[in-house]
C-alpha cells in the first residue's frame, strides 16, 4: 500500500493501532480461522483444514478427540503432507499469518 504524505502514514498508523488493540483483546481463535483454506492450499496438496484432517485418518470431531491423538503420529502426518516439520510449526505458521491479516499488514 503506497503511502503518499503525511495524512496517509497517519491515517495507516492510525489503522494499525487500532487493529493491535483488536487483537491484543482477543482471547483465542479457532482452527479454521487460523487454518484457513488459503493456508492449507498455499502449504499442503489439500484445500481446506477438513480435507487435510480427513486424509489423516484422525477422529477431529471434537476438542476433546483431537488432544488424544499422539503428538508423534500428527507430527509425522504434517511432515509427509507439507514442508513443516510438524503440527506446531504448521500452526505457528497460520498463526502468525492470521495476526497479520488481523493487522491488516
Amino acid at each position: 500500500m503506497p503511502i503518499k504524505g503525511l495524512d496517509d502514514l497517519s491515517k495507516t498508523l492510525g489503522k494499525l493501532a487500532d487493529n493491535a488493540k483488536e487483537l491484543s483483546n482477543t482471547k483465542s481463535a479457532s482452527l479454521t480461522e487460523i487454518l484457513t483454506p488459503e493456508f492449507i492450499s498455499q502449504h499442503t496438496k489439500f484445500a481446506s483444514a477438513d480435507e487435510l484432517f480427513e486424509a489423516s485418518g484422525f477422529d477431529v470431531s471434537s476438542q476433546a478427540t483431537f488432544e488424544t491423538i499422539p503428538e508423534d503420529q500428527l507430527d509425522a502426518f504434517i511432515g509427509s503432507i507439507s514442508s513443516f516439520a510438524s503440527w506446531r510449526e504448521m500452526l505457528n505458521s497460520a498463526g502468525a499469518a492470521w495476526a497479520k491479516r488481523k493487522l491488516s499488514l
